[in-house]
């Protein structure tokens, strides 16, 4: 809790849309308090690129000014968006200076459509080099740390977002998803992540990737996800619907060879299942038949993905770390050898609709995460197979869901026994994001979780001593970013 107790830092998204649009608070109160978090205690996280400090003030006072206030759904709400996606005035960094592009003129149609509902851009969020990694380093020094331990990764490659939110710096941010994105971030931090279906978020965030890359929200909150996900989508936000009663298949089985879920991520599945059974839903163990030509044509379309990038943004591919030149150069081969073809992807999609189909599933549940987050670390300077390996052992069961363009959800479950968070995910039919969120809402009112790490967001001396200066009582402890 902050030293003020009018303070707007920690508060959910849809509390402070609300306040600013009934004239309880200003969009510009708002702005400021959570500029100041991040001035005093990004440093400790690492979660952003840029700073929009003075533009971000500015922006708020319009924001204040606007006659349709009552009308915006996320009014004076201060937003994080990753730094692949262009924002008018900033560069689009993609992870590094090696691939950063020049200053965006306009926005990317995302940001255009959170900025019509009355979000405030307050920055850019970090993530590796062209968000190849489930780990968030950068060869400038500055590793992103996640807020539940720092001595561990917030994961990958919206790490900087997933840092920001579970640390309260901003309530609600933007990322994107192409194999895991969003939803490995989430689970590393103890927050909603939602990656939608293929289509229904405009992407446009590169050429490579082969269209998997989708645009999504984390937040601290379903209601918040719910929120930020209608804006995205381009509806009009609505309160959640119940469900009614559905059926869900569970499936610990890895979609990788050789890795099994720990016991945290079982245990996780088990609490959040036993919970979606006491609140009147049927539960099936259902192992997903994942064939073995998956994981071989799915990891090379991880490489060839990010090649198919490279190569559409012009990049010199000799200025990248090394381990982005490793994964590059396999790309290109797996590309050359015809390894990547659309009628995998489109297989395994029919695949697993007609199995949910025949067996009348409405939601598959799985782990969200095979095990804890590695150290967070200077991992550009490690080999590529260091890099690989550790991706791939913890955070396997997000990519399949990407080739077969459907929307799932990152959901916290509780606590593991080493004290970082734990988490599932609820993967669902085309178009069924919303079935996905307010599944995610019922275990949130049955089983609530922590909203931001354990000690965040933070105040002291150094956050109230400021305030004091600005104030014009105090002329000392000035502070340092």
């Amino acid at each position: 809790m902050l030293d003020r107790p009018d303070a707007w830092v920690g508060r959910t998204a849809r509390e402070i849309a609300r306040a600013v649009r009934r004239g309880d608070t200003s969009a510009t109160a708002v702005v400021a308090d959570h500029l100041d978090q991040i001035r005093n205690y990004d440093r400790i996280v690492g979660a952003f690129r840029e700073v929009r400090a003075a533009a971000a003030v500015t922006e708020a006072e319009i924001v204040d000014e606007l006659p349709e206030l009552s009308n915006l759904p996320l009014a004076g709400v201060p937003i994080a968006v990753k730094e692949n996606v262009p924002v008018t005035g900033l560069p689009t960094w993609r992870g590094s200076a090696a691939v950063r592009q020049p200053v965006a003129t306009a926005d990317h149609e995302v940001v255009r459509r959170l900025r019509g509902a009355g979000a405030i851009v307050v920055g850019t969020s970090r993530m590796p080099e062209l968000g190849i990694w489930a780990l968030t380093d950068d060869t400038d020094g500055v590793i992103t740390r996640n807020p539940w331990r720092t001595d561990r990764t917030p994961g990958g490659s919206s790490g900087g977002s997933a840092a920001a939110v579970a640390a309260g710096l901003v309530p609600i941010a933007h990322g994107n998803d192409g194999f895991g994105s969003v939803r490995v971030p989430a689970a590393c931090c103890g927050l909603v992540g939602i990656k939608p279906g293929s289509g229904v978020v405009p992407a446009d965030v590169g050429a490579g990737w082969y269209g998997m890359v989708e645009n999504g929200i984390l937040a601290t909150t379903v209601g918040d996800a719910a929120v930020g996900f209608g804006v995205i989508a381009g509806r009009t936000p609505a309160p959640l619907e119940e469900p009614g009663r559905l059926r869900f298949a569970v499936s610990l089985r890895s979609p990788a060879a050789g890795v099994r879920p720990d016991a945290g991520a079982r245990d996780a599945v088990t609490r959040s299942v036993r919970e979606l059974v006491g609140l009147g839903h049927n539960a099936v163990r259902a192992e997903v038949s994942y064939p073995l030509w998956l994981q071989t044509r799915g990891t090379a379309t991880w490489f060839a993905g990010v090649y198919e990038d490279a190569t559409f943004l012009g990049v010199d591919v000799g200025t990248l770390q090394p381990r982005s030149r490793r994964h590059i150069a396999v790309g290109e081969q797996a590309v050359r050898r015809g390894m990547v073809r659309s009628g995998d992807r489109e297989s395994w999609r029919e695949r697993v609709l007609r199995w949910l189909d025949e067996n009348r599933y409405d939601v598959l549940v799985t782990p969200a995460l095979a095990g804890p987050p590695p150290v967070a670390a200077d991992w550009a300077r490690r080999s590529w197979q260091a890099n690989l390996a550790a991706c791939v052992r913890f955070a396997p069961y997000a990519a399949p869901w990407n080739l077969a363009g459907l929307p799932a959800v990152v959901v916290p479950a509780g606590v593991r026994p080493d004290g970082l968070p734990a988490a599932v995910q609820l993967v669902g039919r085309p178009g069924s994001e919303l079935t996905l969120l307010a599944v995610a809402g019922q275990l949130e009112q049955a089983a609530p979780w922590r909203r931001h790490a354990p000690g965040w967001p933070r105040a002291g001396a150094a956050w109230t001593e400021e305030r004091r200066k600005r104030s014009g009582r105090s002329d000392e402890g000035r502070l340092r970013r």
